[in-house]
């Protein structure tokens, strides 16, 4: 594989110069990236700005993900390069789709292109010597319609700068090459793989068909000795022309940019047969080849449109409220901060915060949870809320999600082209032409085979030469091995399942990026967690309430909730929080005179009685009052549990202890096990707490191993080590802090992407939802994945295997070679489509 090369501008804020020690850890950071081999310092340019080269692999990295990653760690990648998303109408199935990216690879600058037989084209490219007029054009040759396009800096990779993007727009197209924000297609109708003709999108289907009913007609006729033999011809002839007449047609506009495809290796079957006077059996070929094409495209349609139909989740107007009364607008005209009104029972129309009212919501289409979100409005409603990555679940909206039986009012967080909606259908539409490691084996094969099988049969056309049959004989064999080695199935087999694949992972609330991970994935035998807000809540829970003395559990509760109600750190939150729970409602006292002990405690007044909280170092330096031995052991005892403790002093009395613990989600023990059924071997814990949190929560979960006290770039060199040993490992975290683990292993798995952009970003693999239990879905659709795309190897190879030699040994005709070649190709692309039904275990 060709590694493919670009410089990028050294712009570290704050760093005077490329040797800089910042620059020297910004390079060995990228270099740890899969995909990317060298970053080295390049020659100067005239400007003085010193580059950064990187040399990577296309098929791994793509300069879009080298933009992210160059972007967290400090450098900014130049206007210089492009990367362009086009959907496309007029590609007829995969074959095409390969002729076309080799045509977008001859344009000068473009480095790398990626088209799939769904009709979408992924293009990286230098923006000094192309541009998406050129590009365009090169399409309009194809006989392609462009339906829409995106580029990455249109879809703002950091949105936290404001990008100017009138540059990029004049080399994007103008509007007449994208939709309107918001815009989109019917599913069946505009997605569909129409085909241009009289009969429109159905025109290959049916003329197909009329196709059979001419050589059927002729044929019958043709055992009628009162009809003469010119009927029959007529009839046949008439067949070629609605058989062949697209096969011609892609033929020929192959062969004039100097390829071979399947199509023509076809179209000279059928001559052949001709020439030697076999028309009955060149029809046969034509209608059986177009017949099996339209139902591929009708076939390959399914997975087309699960994806199409993720774009019309959103609804195309919404309900803004302005001074009191309410319009309906676009969506494209919605903007930052306007508050819509979401009626009962339908969709959310924007990414927001609810302002107003309470309702529950079903996130399925985004983030696959079967089971309604309720809503509550915000604290702040006055707040803007874009820029917030923290806002809870409760309170975040998403569009194409589905209101319950209330009215909402919601105030809109992202534009219609930013939502997480949008992005989705943009990341997916992206994963689709990520070509996976077998796709890239199958296509490599088929360089070679095509070539290979084309002197074959040239040698078999002078087999009369060499035993005794006439030549006729020599060229009607010929022509049957060109059926029976055409590689249409292998052609197909991995496309097909990587699409059925990854939409219906997007249907079940999973975000795939390509091949390349779907396939990895099925071939995991460890995972790695992060632990905070991955197996555990993320946030703190009052799980032990320990009375010293005669004071009552309830008492003990109440003086603490008392004073930790004046505190705002996260754990006196907690403790306020389901301390109230716990009393339900028992009337708490007020505190006063708060005094905080930095990472110690507080001290403060209840009634007449000095009150004090914190850890066993605030009554180290307090006085002469020192916890007795027995408190002090049942402390370490707690804490060694894995729990936070506090001590609590009334006076000079000690009167209690309260403990809290970040603790596993609920469905953390049940999805670990899940794992262990479906063949994952080892699940290990990666967390910066110490080694006893760590042991308690891997105890309570039952993962096999838990390492603690790991800085960020440890748990690195854990996801390394873990490599060695493994082969294949995955980390799954949150996307933000642990991205340069998720960056080593060899799938990056990221939670609860639907409200962090970082994590839709950065991820091989994002769950929309923050939900544990979706991961064994979508390791156990990518073993599915994987299974099909193997049994459609061995049916394609199979197949070609056995029809070879039985065509150049006569066993098989040209017609028994096309109804097994065709045969196979449907097999495939229907036995890809059982992905679509895939089953939650």
């Amino acid at each position: 594989m060709e590694k493919l090369k670009i410089e990028i501008p050294v712009i570290l804020p704050q760093v005077p110069n490329e040797k800089d020690t910042c620059v020297e850890r910004l390079i060995s950071k990228l270099e740890e990236k899969d995909g990317i081999e060298k970053v080295h310092i390049a020659d100067e340019k005239a400007d003085a700005t010193p580059q950064l080269c990187f040399h990577y692999d296309p098929d791994v990295i793509s300069i879009d993900r080298i933009q992210s990653m160059a972007e967290q760690t400090g450098a900014k990648i130049t206007e210089k390069y492009g990367h362009l998303l086009i959907e496309v109408k007029g590609i007829r199935h995969t074959r095409q789709a390969r002729t076309i990216e080799k045509n977008l690879l001859g344009i000068k600058g473009v480095l790398e292109a990626s088209v799939n037989a769904a009709g979408i084209i992924r293009l990286e490219y230098n923006k000094k010597e192309t541009s998406f007029d050129h590009i365009s054009e090169r399409l309009k040759k194809d006989t392609l319609k462009i339906k829409k396009s995106s580029s990455a800096d249109e879809n703002g990779f950091n949105r936290r700068q404001p990008i100017d993007n009138s540059k990029d727009r004049e080399q994007t197209g103008d509007a007449n090459h994208k939709h309107k924000e918001g815009e989109s297609h019917g599913a069946g109708e505009e997605h569909s793989h129409e085909h241009g003709g009289i009969f429109g999108k159905n025109t290959e289907l049916i003329f197909s068909i009329i196709c059979g009913a001419l050589l059927g007609i002729g044929f019958g006729l043709s055992y009628v000795d009162s009809i003469p033999d010119w009927v029959s011809l007529s009839l046949y002839i008439g067949a070629y022309f609605f058989g062949g007449y697209f096969t011609a047609k892609e033929a020929i506009e192959t062969v004039a940019k100097g390829g071979f495809e399947i199509d023509f290796l076809m179209l000279v079957a059928a001559i052949g047969a001709a020439i030697l006077g076999e028309w009955a059996e060149g029809a046969l070929l034509l209608f059986l080849f177009s017949l099996g094409h339209a139902l591929e495209h009708y076939a390959m349609n399914k997975a087309r449109k699960s994806i199409a139909a993720l774009a019309d989740l959103a609804p195309k107007t919404a309900l803004l409220k302005k001074g009191g009364k309410t319009e309906e607008v676009g969506i494209e005209k919605l903007s930052i901060g306007d508050i819509i009104v979401v009626k009962p029972n339908s969709k959310i129309s924007a990414d927001g915060v609810v302002v107003n009212g309470k309702s529950s919501v079903n996130q399925a289409p985004i983030t696959g949870e079967s089971v309604p979100v309720d809503k509550v409005p915000v604290e702040d409603t006055s707040k803007e809320y874009s820029q917030d990555d923290e806002i809870k679940d409760e309170n975040r909206v998403f569009a194409g999600t589905i209101n319950g039986n209330n009215t909402l009012e919601v105030k809109v967080i992202k534009e219609a082209k930013d939502s997480t909606l949008s992005r989705l259908v943009k990341l997916v539409n992206e994963a689709q032409t990520q070509k996976s490691p077998t796709q890239l084996l199958t296509d490599k094969f088929e360089k070679y085979f095509v070539p290979s099988v084309l002197i074959l049969v040239g040698i078999l056309l002078f087999a009369f030469l060499v035993i005794d049959e006439p030549f006729s004989a020599s060229f009607y064999r010929a022509m049957a091995v060109l059926v029976a080695a055409s590689p249409c199935a292998l052609a197909i087999s991995t496309p097909s399942a990587v699409l059925s694949g990854v939409a219906r992972a997007a249907r079940g609330g999973v975000l795939i990026k390509g091949g390349r991970p779907l396939e990895d994935l099925g071939e995991l035998t460890a995972l790695a967690f992060d632990k905070t807000g991955t197996l555990t809540e993320g946030k703190p829970k009052l799980t032990k309430v320990v009375p010293l003395g005669d004071i009552e559990e309830n008492e003990l509760l109440k003086i603490a909730v008392a004073v930790e109600n004046l505190s705002d750190h996260p754990l006196a939150k907690a403790v306020v929080r389901d301390g109230k729970e716990r009393l339900e409602s028992t009337e708490i006292p007020d505190a006063s005179d708060l005094e905080a002990v930095l990472g110690k405690g507080i001290k403060a007044s209840l009634g007449s009685d000095k009150i004090y909280v914190g850890n066993l170092d605030l009554y180290e330096d307090l006085d002469e009052a020192k916890p007795s031995e027995e408190i002090t052991s049942k402390i370490k005892e707690l804490e060694s549990g894995g729990n936070t403790t506090m001590l609590i002093r009334r006076n000079q009395e000690y009167i209690g202890i309260i403990a809290l613990m970040d603790t596993p989600r609920e469905a953390a023990k049940e999805t670990l096990k899940k794992l262990k059924e479906i063949g994952i071997k080892r699940m290990i814990m990666l967390t910066g707490d110490n080694q006893k949190v760590a042991d308690a929560v891997a105890k309570e979960i039952g993962l096999t191993d838990a390492w603690g006290s790991l800085l960020p770039e440890e748990k690195v060199d854990a996801i390394k080590k873990l490599k060695k040993e493994e082969s294949k490992v995955a980390m799954v975290g949150d996307g933000v802090n642990d991205a340069p683990a998720m960056a080593n292993s060899t799938v990056g798995i990221a939670m609860g992407a639907a409200g962090s952009d970082v994590a839709l970003e950065t991820a091989d693999i994002a769950l929309m939802a923050d939900k544990l239990e979706t991961l064994p879905f979508a390791i156990g659709l990518s073993r599915k994945a994987k299974a099909i795309i193997k049994q459609n190897l061995w049916v394609s190879l199979g197949i070609v295997s056995l029809l070879i030699p039985a065509t150049i040994f006569g066993w098989a005709n040209i017609g028994i070679a096309v109804v097994i070649h065709e045969g196979s190709t449907l097999l495939v692309v229907f036995n890809a489509l059982r992905l679509l039904a895939y089953k939650k275990s």
